[in-house]
C-alpha cells in the first residue's frame, strides 16, 4: 500500500470560496488497493505554508507520495514550485516532463506548466496542476510510474 498526502494549494479553496475538485480528482483517480490517502490539506498559495505542509507530510506522517494541486502557473501567487524544490533534497525533473509531454498533445499551454517534483527523506513529492481536467491529465501520465520510484525509494532497486 503507497502512502499518499495530498496538498491543494489554492486561496479561493482555502476560505471556502469554492470546492476543491482537483483534490476530489486525486482521490478518485487513487481510490482502489494500491493508495492509501492518509493526510489531506488546503492551503492558500502561501509560500511558508505550503514548505510547512510539505515537510509535516514528509517528515511527521510519513507519506510515500505527497500529490499537490495548483500554483504551479505564472501567477504572481503562484509557488508552489519553488516551496517544493526548497524542501527537496534531490529533484526528479522526469516526472514533470512526463507530465508536460504529455498535456502537449492535448493543449500548447501545457508547456506554461511550472510544476517540480522532487525527493524529501523517503517521501516523493510531485506537483499537479490546479484544474481538474489537468490534474487528471497529469496523473494518468505518471500514475503507472510512481509505484517503482517509491520502491526505490524504500532501496528495493531497479
Amino acid at each position: 500500500m503507497i502512502k499518499v498526502g495530498i496538498l491543494t494549494v489554492s486561496d479561493s479553496c482555502s476560505v471556502q470560496e469554492r470546492e476543491d475538485v482537483s483534490g476530489k480528482t486525486i482521490r478518485e483517480m487513487l481510490a482502489g488497493e494500491k493508495f492509501e490517502i492518509c493526510d489531506y490539506k488546503i492551503v492558500a498559495d502561501e509560500h511558508r505554508e505550503i514548505r510547512k505542509d510539505l515537510i509535516h507530510f514528509a517528515d511527521d506522517v510519513k507519506v510515500d507520495i505527497v500529490f499537490t494541486t495548483g500554483g504551479t502557473g505564472l501567477g504572481p501567487r503562484d509557488v508552489t514550485p519553488e516551496a517544493t524544490a526548497e524542501v527537496c533534497q534531490r529533484m526528479v525533473p522526469g516526472l514533470a516532463e512526463m507530465m508536460r509531454l504529455e498535456g502537449l498533445k492535448k493543449t500548447k499551454n501545457a508547456i506554461l506548466s511550472r510544476a517540480a517534483s522532487g525527493i524529501r527523506g523517503n517521501t516523493l513529492i510531485i506537483n499537479l496542476p490546479g484544474s481538474p481536467k489537468a490534474v487528471r491529465e497529469c496523473l494518468e501520465a505518471v500514475i503507472d510510474i510512481v509505484e517503482h520510484a517509491v520502491d526505490m525509494l524504500a532501496g528495493k532497486g531497479h
